[in-house]
């Protein structure tokens, strides 16, 4: 899905500019807290949000000052073709400024808000300014072949070179006969660093295949397909099939080469276009519902059939064409869930990754607490709020969203890996319908796993560096493994002398196995072996406090808190900001027999 933009007001004489902007181009206004007085969202600090935005892919228009946007992104430019648009505004209006991400909607952008706000838009990209148009960001519905060599083009074009247009005139530029060809064509065309190609995006592929189907024999089937019909692959506009094939792997991959949507349709919809199809089958239909998959699904997306089925010997192919370019594709998405651990909370330790699927997720599921961590990131976006508990309602909820076409964001804190909610997912999807799992369609999505900081690590590197040398974790709840285990683990990780991270330390009513933890412990390091208690990490209460094993209480642990006892070779050492906690890894051992070996040398020669 595209991601929604986001409109800054950062002080009242800006807030009404901000409001008419984000009317005009379909953003979220996020307002500075105390300042504004109407929003969608609100942050405290302005530096902080723009960076989590701009990370996140979030295209940007601040009604501010340039220079507070650029501050804000600065640390985190790298490649111009990946950056979202960044524009700024004046508080009166009168001036818009695409910043960042030129090529990638921002100018258009500027000259959108420039235009409803009757006000000037300083563009400064060289094509814009001289020519009126970007070549390598052509229309909706059209797709450069040779997006390398727009540079070289466009420094031909500015040096007086001129141009002369072949095909449809897609840009508003004059034809002058120049050095620089636009070639706007269906069918494959060689581009050079004077000739840019432009392909219209209106076929779609319909495919069918058997399950399990090759990628390579399908993927042949669509370059053989495209060529014995002079269809060039950017003149593709979408890949479709019928939805119990979305997760087919052959499929998936035909749409990632091509770089288009995967759209799905139900044997129904597919059946609704059975009087036009070249090649129905009455075999297809007693498998799957419908006359035709390949051909079917090629109708389904509008235009007509242009490609009647190719087959092999596990796959089909069929293309329609369309009279005009599609910019919108029927049918529905594969569905995707994404599994994602925010870290302890804070938005700097949130990954840029994290951020973006965030941005990109239609609806946010998860502990409610969670998601109120993302802050404005959550802003506008369809939210189910679980309560602690129920995790298994939480984790099929939010599979069968994602089942039907859904872009979902299943939100956990630190890691969703490390005892969180992606276990229970891939569980879920294992399981049986007679052992309770979850839907068919709900098997097909796309699951995408993303990692987050543990508390284990923001403890950890809060403390020192505690885990320095071997270390485990170990859960102390006894509600999902039964406490024999929790103590048989106890004292493997006490003769195995790990640094020993417990998670789910306490609860109300779960008050021993700490102590008990603490005495299995004792038996085999010493009474002054240190130990973190870590509370509320990466918040504003966050605590530290550091313990000697023996003086380990029950009564100031909670379930915020993550506990980490050293090893016996762990230190606490008093340095200049305070205790850090670390365990050697043996360098000093390493060290000291490299000297002996090096003075053995010496000796030998």
């Amino acid at each position: 899905m595209a991601v929604k933009p986001v409109v800054l007001a950062l002080s009242r004489s800006g807030e009404a500019v901000a409001h008419r902007v984000a009317g005009m181009i379909g953003g979220d206004v996020h307002g500075r807290e105390g300042r504004v007085e109407s929003a969608a969202a609100w942050f405290p600090n302005a530096l902080d949000h723009v960076r989590d935005l701009f990370a996140a892919g979030v295209p940007v228009v601040g009604v501010c000052a340039s220079g507070i946007l650029i501050r804000a992104v600065a640390p985190l430019l790298s490649d111009k073709r990946g950056e979202p648009p960044v524009v700024s505004v004046s508080d009166d209006g009168a001036v818009v400024v695409p910043l960042l991400g030129g090529h990638r909607g921002a100018n258009r952008l500027a000259a959108q808000i420039a235009e409803g706000l009757e006000a000037v838009a300083a563009v400064t990209t060289a094509g814009d300014v001289a020519m009126g148009v970007a070549l390598d960001t052509p229309p909706l519905g059209y797709r450069l072949a040779n997006p390398q060599d727009a540079k070289a083009a466009m420094a031909t074009m500015l040096a007086g070179g001129g141009v002369r247009v072949t095909g449809e005139r897609i840009f508003d530029i004059e034809d002058t006969g120049g050095a620089v060809e636009l070639v706007v064509s269906e069918a494959p065309a060689d581009g050079t660093a004077t000739r840019l190609v432009y392909h219209p995006q209106r076929y779609v592929l319909g495919l069918g295949c058997a399950r399990g189907c090759d990628t390579e024999e399908m993927w042949g089937l669509v370059r053989r397909t495209l060529e014995a019909n002079a269809i060039a692959p950017g003149a593709v506009a979408c890949v479709a099939s019928i939805d119990l094939k979305a997760d087919e792997g052959a499929m998936n991959d035909v749409a990632r080469r091509l770089g288009v949507p995967f759209r799905l349709f139900s044997a129904q919809e597919l059946e609704a276009h059975a009087d036009q199809l070249a090649n129905p089958s009455d075999v297809v239909f007693a498998e799957v519902g419908c006359h035709g998959v390949s051909e079917g699904a090629a109708l389904a997306c509008g235009g007509q059939l242009f490609v009647e089925k190719q087959k092999t010997a596990n796959a089909t192919c069929a293309v329609s064409r369309s009279e005009t370019v599609m910019t919108e594709m029927p049918g529905r998405a594969r569905g995707r869930l994404s599994v994602l651990g925010i870290g302890p909370g804070q938005a700097s330790w949130r990954t840029p990754e994290v951020s973006r699927l965030v941005a990109e997720a239609e609806e946010l599921v998860g502990y409610g607490l969670y998601i109120d961590l993302l802050g404005p990131l959550a802003a506008g976006k369809t939210r189910s709020d679980f309560p602690l508990g129920g995790e298994e309602a939480r984790c099929r909820y939010a599979l069968e969203q994602a089942a039907q076409g859904k872009n979902v964001a299943l939100i956990c804190s630190g890691d969703a890996g490390i005892y969180a909610m992606g276990a229970l997912v891939f569980e879920l999807l294992d399981r049986g319908p007679e052992a309770q799992g979850v839907s068919d369609a709900a098997r097909r999505v796309e699951v995408v796993c993303s990692p987050g900081v543990s508390a284990l690590q923001a403890a950890a590197a809060r403390a020192g560096a505690p885990l320095g040398h071997d270390f485990c974790t170990i859960s102390l709840s006894d509600l999902l493994t039964p406490r024999a285990d929790i103590i048989r683990r106890l004292h493997s990780a006490a003769e195995g002398d790990f640094v020993i991270a417990f998670y789910n330390p306490v609860s109300k009513t779960r008050r021993t196995l700490l102590a008990e933890a603490r005495d299995i412990l004792l038996k085999h390091r010493p009474a002054d072996t240190p130990v973190l208690l870590a509370s509320s990490l990466g918040r504003p209460e966050e605590e530290l406090r550091y313990r000697r094993l023996a003086d380990l209480q029950v009564d100031e642990v909670d379930m915020l808190t993550v506990v980490l006892v050293g090893s016996s070779n762990s230190r606490l050492a008093q340095m200049g900001e305070g205790p850090r906690m670390f365990t050697p890894r043996g360098y000093a051992r390493k060290i000291d027999g490299d000297l002996a070996e090096v003075s053995i040398g010496k000796a030998l020669k």
